[in-house]
């Protein structure tokens, strides 16, 4: 059964698409981290570093609901065998099971949130041949920014993923900063990728922020000034880590590709995490 975590009146689920081993070594996908940040990121998050040293991540996405309402969905993780992730990813996902043993049908989501167009956040956005949404009732959001930066991304995403979309209508483009309900709130999160956004939640004193990969290992919990190898604009994406933590103060952080969490600790540090979330008090 995938992990939940409640806040108010709405659930946050997360789905594990697939999980595996990165296809470079850690030291060179975070070329200034010291052996200090390692010790502390392997003790906050030991499921992320295998017996001989790689760096192993799971592929999440996040469902939210508020009660029996519509689903949203933040991301669509690795995708089936022959999604644009396969080169790389462990696919083929499983994230139709996934929805499945959350009681989520394809159908009763309303809206999907794209933080990013990376491969292994998009895999199950368009799928078959010719490419349809797989969500059909759906309206896909992304950053202008990242639209504009598609082909530079990926030149197969204009004709693979945004053409679709637009040609059933259910592509939305947002700019920045956008409300789509009291609680739920896209902030622009630049720098991973030109257009990238981040997913806030907030109920009453708590505030869970959906990450993407605004971070990506516990090692940038543990400095989040560290760089990684894959951001398009490192400083910029420096920046928005350093703001979104700082300004909105969230209580929780659902991350993607951090690893399994750790049960709870009596007094929780900044880079303590739990069920689904990583608590950052």
């Amino acid at each position: 059964m995938p992990l939940s975590r409640t806040l108010g009146s709405i659930t946050v689920t997360a789905l594990t698409d697939g999980e595996g081993a990165f296809f470079q070594p850690r030291t060179q996908a975070f070329p200034d981290a010291t052996a200090a940040h390692w010790r502390e990121a392997d003790q906050r998050d030991p499921g992320s570093v295998t017996a001989d040293g790689q760096w192993w991540l799971p592929f999440r996405s996040f469902a939210i609901r508020s009660g029996d309402g519509p689903v949203t969905l933040v991301d669509a993780g690795i995708g089936p065998a022959d999604a644009p992730a396969a080169s790389w990813a462990p696919v083929p996902g499983r994230m139709p099971a996934e929805l499945a043993a959350a009681g989520i049908d394809p159908a009763d989501v309303d809206t999907v949130v794209l933080t990013h167009l990376h491969s292994d956040h998009i895999g199950w956005a368009v799928t078959g041949t010719p490419g349809r949404p797989y969500f059909p009732n759906a309206t896909y959001l992304v950053q202008r920014a990242e639209i504009d930066a598609a082909e530079t991304i990926n030149p197969g995403l204009p004709a693979g993923l945004i053409a679709p979309l637009r040609a059933a209508g259910q592509l939305r483009v947002v700019d920045g900063e956008t409300t789509l309900t009291p609680a739920v709130r896209l902030l622009s999160t630049p720098g991973h990728t030109p257009g990238h956004q981040s997913v806030l939640l907030t109920s009453a004193d708590e505030r869970m922020l959906i990450t993407g990969d605004l971070l990506v290992h516990m090692v940038q919990l543990v400095d989040p000034n560290l760089a990684y190898a894959h951001e398009v604009d490192p400083e910029t994406a420096r920046l928005s880590r350093t703001r979104a933590l700082q300004t909105h103060s969230p209580t929780l952080l659902a991350t993607p590709h951090l690893g399994t969490p750790s049960p709870p600790t009596p007094n929780p540090s900044p880079v303590d995490h739990e069920v689904i979330a990583v608590t950052h008090r």
